[in-house]
């Protein structure tokens, strides 16, 4: 089905971002729009901004798919800001959207903005997308080499692709974006991997996750972000209803059981340590920065991550 393309204005460019901040991710951040044509199912974003003025205007359903919301004049306000903000550092492109999605895409969004901020001193961005057409990008981010990140979000092992097109319809492949990933390293960019969400069933076994440590560690990550899917809003129903339907019936029992909260606590748990064993045997673990948000957590799995949160980044109140 295609997706349906909104414009719709927003406010701001370049914003603080205390929680991406807490995530050691990034001080700021720009968003293009608020529905991202990628159309994940999993996406917790709705649950976000399920509030926002936008959904209401043009009459779509915050949780639903099949479109797309975008501000094709993002750049103009993200260069106006990269100008008159005078304390700088790093920024997120994007946090909520994907700045190479199809339909930012049709408007080089991505690349509108990148040029936009790079021409201001003082300033360094981390991409981060499910797409592999920010290659197209990579002569502007050469010229720019220490001032970038190239992260694109690797949500399974290749061999599951199968299985992840269904939940990620409109996103490139896994094989693509590793290619685009070793590209970037080979012409000496900076990188950095996010492993999000891991999804049960589909990318949490031990065996997958070490596979996909080995290839962020060949090619030279600088970190490694990892986290659970967020069990917030219909996502995770979402999830298990395609892959029922496309005939996933173990994935989709897999997802079913994490809806349930004591079972969602110890797929995180399990998550936290086959990741540090697989950032252990490759790599610095350092390197490693686990996003977790405990209050899901049992007080038993809670107390068993914290007898060895190495690279765990706790998250939330207290």
């Amino acid at each position: 089905m295609a997706t349906r393309r909104h414009h719709y204005p927003l406010k701001g460019g370049i914003n603080r971002t205390p929680e991406f901040e807490k995530k050691k991710l990034a001080s700021f951040a720009v968003n293009c729009g608020v529905k991202c044509g990628h159309d994940c199912l999993y996406c917790s974003t709705g649950a976000m901004l399920r509030m926002h003025a936008a959904f209401r205007d043009l009459g779509e359903d915050p949780f639903g798919h099949g479109y797309a919301i975008v501000d094709p004049s993002t750049p103009e306000r993200v260069a106006s800001d990269a100008k008159r903000i005078r304390k700088r550092g790093m920024l997120q492109l994007c946090t909520i959207v994907d700045a190479w999605a199809p339909e930012a895409q049709r408007h080089g969004i991505g690349q509108r903005c990148l040029e936009a901020i790079l021409s201001q001193p003082g300033w360094s961005v981390r991409i981060l997308t499910k797409n592999a057409a920010v290659r197209d990008d990579f002569d502007l981010i050469e010229e720019h080499r220490d001032r970038v990140l190239v992260g694109l979000s690797i949500t399974a092992t290749p061999d599951r692709q199968d299985a992840i097109e269904i939940l990620e319809p409109n996103a490139s492949s896994i094989q693509d974006r590793m290619l685009a990933l070793e590209e970037a390293a080979a012409r000496g960019l900076r990188t950095y991997a996010m492993l999000c969400p891991l999804l049960p069933g589909i990318a949490d076994d031990p065996e997958q996750v070490d596979r996909m440590v080995r290839f962020a560690a060949d090619r030279r990550v600088e970190d490694i972000f990892a986290e659970p899917v967020n069990p917030r809003g219909p996502g995770l129903r979402h999830c298990q209803e395609a892959l029922e339907l496309w005939g996933y019936g173990d994935e989709a029992r897999a997802v079913e059981k994490v809806r349930q909260w004591p079972h969602w606590s110890h797929y995180v748990r399990g998550l936290v340590r086959s990741t540090q064993d697989a950032v252990r045997s490759r790599m610095d673990i350092a390197k490693l920065r686990f996003l977790l948000y405990p209050s899901r957590l049992t007080s038993e799995d809670a107390a068993e991550i914290r007898k060895d949160d190495a690279g765990v980044i706790w998250l939330g109140k207290g």
